[in-house]
């Protein structure tokens, strides 16, 4: 599917690009999930790739719910997402995790056009994963989930990227690679252009703009 357009794609000239981070900028989305897997096994709970796909990466809504639903007590999930949370800063720490290529596609469209980064991670394990990307230089702004009251797929997210960067919302579009980040997007009536990672590969993504097989295609398409 690299650089196919999805009917109705992007007609407008592109003033904006907000950029999710884990999984497009980053690469951590596999990193996240086997934190908290490791964390939820600790408790007896299975979590398998296709779970975190459906509760993560397509409805957004984490899978914690699947520690209420054993009878675990609210103090206990509480404990285990701060583990998961401290496990997941402790790997992230270990090395960098820049995803290639992506480095020069953001020197070459640096100046160009207004650059955000719209995620729905926590600031402290973003401060941690950009501790020495060198990726931060190329953005006008950052907004991460402590910015918002609800994160993707709901709309919101994109809706104060679309505020901030000053462009009508038809001359904005989002990079993405999961389905709750393209619904929010849509939801927030910008342009999104998806690239998929492993584990968002068999997700449908038919509303995208356009689906690419790599970062570097976006310098074609932009």
């Amino acid at each position: 599917m690299s650089g196919e357009r999805a009917p109705g794609g992007m007609g407008n000239t592109v003033e904006a690009i907000f950029w999710d981070n884990d999984g497009v900028l980053v690469d951590t989305e596999q990193v996240y999930y086997e934190s908290t897997r490791d964390t939820m096994a600790t408790a007896r709970i299975v979590l398998t790739p296709q779970d975190y796909l459906e509760h993560f990466l397509i409805q957004g809504r984490g899978a914690w719910h699947l520690a209420e639903e054993r009878g675990i007590a609210p103090a206990e999930i509480v404990r285990l997402r701060d583990a998961r949370n401290a496990l997941y800063a402790d790997r992230l720490a270990e090395r960098s995790r820049l995803i290639e290529g992506v480095a020069d596609v953001l020197a070459a469209l640096h100046g160009r056009y207004v650059m955000g980064v719209v995620t729905s991670s926590r600031r402290d394990h973003f401060d941690v994963i950009h501790r020495s990307t060198g990726l931060l230089a190329y953005f006008d702004f950052v907004l991460t989930s402590e910015d918002f009251t609800h994160v993707k797929p709901n709309p919101e997210p994109y809706l104060k990227a679309v505020a901030r960067s000053g462009a009508p919302a038809e001359a904005c579009v989002a990079v993405e690679d999961s389905a709750r980040g393209l619904a929010a997007a849509k939801a927030a009536g910008i342009g999104c252009i998806v690239i998929p990672t492993a584990l968002t590969r068999g997700s449908r993504f038919d509303t995208a703009d356009r689906v690419l097989a790599t970062v570097t295609e976006l310098l074609d398409v932009l």
